[in-house]
């Protein structure tokens, strides 16, 4: 794979408060853990892939399908709608 094609990896910010951010593309994206992790006990964890939050089981599942193709793609995404 060519320099031009590789993905940059996210990186990680880390705010004067402690709070740690993973940013890819200017978005909050981790697919490895929380994309955000504020400091403090009160506050939660946040799972981010592509800018878009997601529970942390909405996040599990999205991340074990991350391969093959999308939904829309599949037998069973076709199935929906005829085009007939």
């Amino acid at each position: 794979m060519s320099d031009k094609n590789k993905f940059q990896p996210s990186k990680k910010l880390v705010k004067a408060d402690g709070t740690i951010a993973w940013i890819w593309e200017g978005k909050l994206h981790n697919m490895e853990g929380p994309a955000l992790i504020p400091e403090g006990d009160k506050r939660k964890r946040e799972y981010h892939i592509h800018g878009i939050q997601y529970t942390e089981d909405g996040w599990k599942e999205a991340r074990r399908n991350r391969e093959g193709l999308p939904w829309y793609k599949t037998a069973i995404g076709q199935a929906g709608q005829n085009r007939n």
